[in-house]
């Protein structure tokens, strides 16, 4: 091995190279020569921080729709008995106008009353419970919001 080692050495010699050439021959020659390493690139602290940001964000945006899916599928599984809070289960609200009269006192001008039928819950004294929608069960959170199919 030693012998050809100085015979390619000579041989390199004996032709007119630059010094360059010769030492770009001597690398490839020698036996358990190193590569050249990647650096590692310099990132000052912003950039750090825009990165790790940057993370983040894409696992919260895939995230967090995928734990809101789940926690909707979860509560479609259950039962919901729970009573609705605006009627008390009933089904029915008391009417604000004639709080549950059914019948509205109106002073005319000269101390004259009159007294007419509630144009708001028509004489009956209650309405529909606009949150449960006269059920008596307390809607789930996406169950209180009517969607419309756009394709229609």
């Amino acid at each position: 091995m030693a012998t050809t080692s100085s015979r390619l050495t000579t041989t390199f010699s004996s032709t007119q190279c630059s010094p360059t050439t010769m030492g770009a021959l001597r690398r490839q020659r020698r036996p358990g020569a190193r590569y050249p390493r990647i650096q590692a690139i310099d990132l000052d602290q912003n950039t750090i921080v825009a990165i790790s940001v940057g993370v983040v964000s894409v696992g919260a945006g895939i995230g967090i729709p995928i734990f809101y899916e789940n926690q909707i599928d979860n509560s479609a599984k259950r039962d919901n008995k729970q009573p609705c809070f605006p009627c008390s289960g009933t089904g029915a609200q008391v009417c604000r106008f004639c709080t549950g009269a059914g019948t509205v006192t109106v002073v005319i001008g000269s101390g004259e009353s009159e007294v007419s039928k509630c144009v708001n819950c028509d004489g009956v004294g209650s309405l529909t419970c606009t949150t449960c929608q006269g059920s008596g069960i307390q809607p789930r959170y996406l169950d209180r919001r009517e969607f419309k199919d756009d394709d229609d």
